[in-house]
């Protein structure tokens, strides 16, 4: 099975381990999957910035060291 990253330094896909692991995301099991590997980064971060801040929350209402 193939598989593709995004070259961070290039912003071009490539298929298989081409670059160094430190210059690619991935690995995306389509082409389109790794040329949209920033869009799906972002959206997974503000997905994980609203958990940490739903967390923060519950944990104030639940009495934390800062009450």
């Amino acid at each position: 099975m193939t598989e593709y990253y995004y070259n961070l330094e290039t912003g071009e896909v490539e298929e298989g381990r081409v670059s160094e692991g430190l210059h690619r995301m991935g690995p995306y099991p389509t082409r389109e999957d790794a040329l949209h590997a920033l869009a799906h980064a972002r959206h997974r971060n503000l997905q994980w910035e609203e958990e940490d801040r739903r967390w923060a929350d519950e944990w104030d209402s639940e009495g934390s060291q800062d009450s």
